[in-house]
């Protein structure tokens, strides 16, 4: 299972990127779990200037805007 963190403070983008990844793991039949992160100084501290950030397994796969689909197929592949 693939854990993915959408950080950002509940924004219309933040609420869209969490959908678009779910949606496109369900897709593909791979199963994550996505947790939202609101709380800015977890944000900080995986430094995420500009939101939404994803974290993947822990790592930053991107920060700033809704990520494009063909990103989070490469991210539910790798």
């Amino acid at each position: 299972m693939k854990v993915f963190k959408v950080l950002g403070s509940g924004c219309a983008n933040c609420v869209n990127t969490a959908k678009l990844i779910e949606q496109i793991a369900q897709e593909q039949g791979v199963s994550v779990r996505v947790e939202k992160v609101t709380d800015m100084e977890t944000i900080m501290d995986y430094g995420v200037m500009s939101t939404p950030g994803v974290v993947l397994d822990g790592k930053v796969v991107h920060a700033g805007g809704v990520p494009q689909p063909e990103a989070v197929l490469r991210w539910l592949q790798a």
